[in-house]
C-alpha cells in the first residue's frame, strides 16, 4: 500500500482552517507547524496546489484590508458618536448622542508614511554629493586650526 502525502492527511481536509488561521493573522510558519508538515514542504505545497494559495489570500486579504483601513483612520483622527441611554423617573427611556473626535494619532502617520512612502520618510536618507567641495580650512596645520577655534571663543 502507498503512503499517503501530507497533502492529503494533513492539509487538503483543512483548507478551511488554513483561511481562518490565515484570517486571524497566523504567519505561515505556524500554520505549517500546525498542520505537522515541514516549511520546505509548505513552499512546495503552496507551489503546487492552487487551493492552498487560494485559502491563504482568502484569509489573509479581508485581515490586512480590515486593519490597514483601521490605521488609516487612526492616522488621521475620526468622529463617532456615543449613544447613551438614561432611564428617568417615570420610567422612560431618554437617549443622548454625543459626538466625540479621535485625534489623529503621529505613530500610526509614521508607520503609514514610513511604509508606504519610504522614498520620502524612512530613517536612512541616500545623499549623493557630486563636485568639489569648497574647505576654507584646507591646509592648515593643527596649530594653526587651534588658533581659530580659540579666537572664535573668545
Amino acid at each position: 500500500m502507498a503512503k499517503q502525502s501530507k497533502w492529503d492527511t494533513n492539509v487538503k481536509p483543512n483548507l478551511e482552517l488554513i483561511e481562518a488561521w490565515a484570517r486571524r493573522g497566523a504567519i505561515e510558519a505556524d500554520i505549517a507547524k500546525n498542520l505537522n508538515v515541514a516549511r520546505s514542504t509548505f513552499e512546495n505545497y503552496k507551489r503546487d496546489y492552487p487551493e492552498l494559495r487560494e485559502a491563504l489570500r482568502n484569509g489573509k486579504e479581508p485581515a490586512d484590508l480590515q486593519v490597514e483601513a483601521a490605521l488609516f483612520k487612526r492616522a488621521v483622527g475620526y468622529e463617532y458618536d456615543e449613544v447613551k441611554e438614561k432611564v428617568d423617573a417615570d420610567g422612560g427611556v431618554e437617549v443622548t448622542t454625543t459626538t466625540k473626535q479621535v485625534a489623529p494619532d503621529t505613530t500610526a502617520q509614521i508607520f503609514w508614511l514610513k511604509n508606504r512612502r519610504s522614498d520620502l520618510w524612512r530613517d536612512k536618507q541616500d545623499v549623493e554629493v557630486s563636485g568639489e567641495v569648497n574647505n576654507p580650512f584646507e591646509g592648515l596645520t593643527t596649530e594653526e586650526l587651534k588658533a581659530l577655534a580659540k579666537e572664535a571663543n573668545d
